[in-house]
């Protein structure tokens, strides 16, 4: 079984930054690519950072240049600067399974950016 533990969320200002990690335990031999993924209020599930397994990331357009995510065996983390408004949800790690499936989630942790 495979747990997804995330922590560092809160408010901050816009302009600033903060850092997400998520600590993974379980069978890490079983997981594909990881990430995170957001939800706004009213807003369906939103991609930011995916990761491969062999630690690539891939660029998602909304956050380019301002969202730096890293993996290690163990630990996804998300670094996030130059922080909007718009930034404001709850954000979700997200591991996927090798052999397909649902992928795991962690229990979410909300971001608030104010004015």
């Amino acid at each position: 079984q495979v747990r997804l533990e995330e922590s560092g969320g809160g408010l901050v200002q816009a302009g600033g930054s903060l850092r997400l990690s998520c600590q993974v335990t379980g069978n890490l031999f079983s997981l594909d690519d990881m990430g995170w993924y957001r939800q706004a209020t009213g807003n369906e599930r939103e991609l930011v950072a995916p990761v491969t397994r062999l630690g690539l990331p891939t660029d998602v357009d909304s956050v380019k240049g301002r969202f730096f995510i890293s993996r290690d065996n163990a630990e996804v983390s998300l670094q996030r600067n130059s922080l909007k408004v718009e930034d404001t949800a709850v954000y979700y790690c997200y591991a996927g399974r090798w052999l397909g499936g649902e992928p795991y989630w962690g229990q979410g942790n909300q971001v608030t950016v104010s004015p």
